[in-house]
């Protein structure tokens, strides 16, 4: 069983994000980049089921710019056993990358694709989701534990106010929350190994995929800083500024 495994270059989760001058987005010059942190448990638990002998092979897969093999090589020492790259300095968005992807499936026939719920950059929570409607394959999302067997994926999901437990049929899409595993540190040695393991590069037109930008960012700013916070002498007079200058009753 081969699984695939898109992974996402990303601002690192330590930074602090900075808004250009201009509004016109994040200011990424000069600035740490490191692997989605959804991706990497994507990795590590496909690289969990090759251990078990359920997987076969585990391929990693980053759409970007020619930086992205850096983090595929995060991914092959991580444990996945070989990288492929598409190469653009195209803005993408969520259903570009579907696409993409899409054709990727078409040319690997994976039996899984397991991909992060989200990214942190974005947050678009999209690109799972638009995959699997595109391949006409089964999904589950917000994935906190799952087991493959008899040509099915048993997925337990978190929603609101519990858990719930999907049985799909493979091929299927899979996309992993923060709770299904905790990655693992890539020893010293594994990265010397990932160093030397197959990386493919194609461009979106050797896939035939238009990755064109739909939407357009018309500005970005920070969220509003908090104001202090004001005491009050009594009861009254915290039921007064509730109602009429915060307004939530």
């Amino acid at each position: 069983m081969k699984i695939l495994v898109p992974v996402k270059r990303v601002v690192d989760y330590n930074v602090k994000v900075r808004v250009k001058s201009d509004g016109t987005g994040v200011d990424i010059a000069n600035v740490k980049m490191s692997m989605n942190p959804f991706d990497e448990i994507a990795i590590e638990e496909a690289v969990r089921l090759k251990e078990a002998g359920i997987a076969t092979e585990v391929v990693a897969v980053s759409c970007g710019l020619a930086a992205c093999q850096e983090t595929l090589r995060a991914a092959m020492a991580i444990g996945a056993d070989r990288g492929i790259l598409v190469e653009t300095d195209v803005e993408l968005q969520p259903l570009a990358v579907a696409k993409l992807l899409k054709a990727l499936c078409g040319k690997e026939a994976p039996q899984v694709v397991i991909c992060g719920k989200q990214a942190i950059d974005d947050d678009s929570n999209q690109t799972g989701q638009m995959l699997a409607a595109l391949m006409g394959w089964p999904q589950a999302t917000f994935a906190s534990k799952l087991v493959i067997a008899d040509g099915a994926a048993t997925v337990t999901r978190e929603i609101d106010g519990g858990l719930e437990t999907l049985e799909i049929k493979l091929p299927a899409v899979v996309t992993t929350d923060l709770r299904l595993n905790e990655p693992r540190y890539a020893t010293l040695p594994n990265i010397m190994k990932a160093k030397k393991k197959p990386l493919e590069t194609v461009k979106p037109a050797d896939l035939g995929v238009d990755v064109a930008p739909r939407l357009a960012t018309l500005k970005v700013v920070e969220p509003a800083k908090r104001s202090a916070g004001v005491r009050v002498a009594d009861v009254a007079q915290l039921v007064d500024k509730l109602k009429n200058e915060a307004k939530v009753i």
